[in-house]
């Protein structure tokens, strides 16, 4: 049995979380290590797992969605899961859209204002 087995440090090292962050992750259920004593190792599902969190993380999911995402699998299959991806990804991109908008529209009053600002001065722009 060759399977890949990291210890709590390691894991913490891998995906550069802090303890606090992937004891955390335990205890809301996201990954479930092995336990050996006080002894955690983590296998290639949590590896996984944990590639899955912290890419859904970056995305701009909220970690009780990406559990109720991670479970569809666990109870439905990929299928079910692709499907909710699908679903999720879409809710998140209008989402991101929106809120790149918004960005934007405060950045140019805020240059416009800063210009203004700096006309006022006499300083060039």
């Amino acid at each position: 049995m060759d399977e890949t087995r990291l210890t709590f440090k390691e894991m913490c090292a891998k995906f550069d979380v802090t303890p606090r962050t992937l004891r955390y992750y335990e205890y809301i259920e996201l990954i479930s290590p092995q336990r050996e004593g006080r002894a955690r190792h983590y296998g290639a599902r949590e590896i996984a797992r944990m590639t899955l969190i912290l890419r859904g993380r970056r995305f701009g999911f909220q970690l009780e969605e990406i559990r109720q995402w991670l479970m569809i699998y666990e109870e439905e299959g990929t299928e079910a899961q692709m499907q909710a991806w699908l679903e999720m990804a879409d809710r998140q991109l209008k989402q991101l859209a929106e809120e790149r908008r918004q960005l934007e529209e405060a950045m140019t009053e805020l240059k416009a204002l800063r210009d203004q600002t700096a006309d006022s001065l006499g300083h060039s722009a």
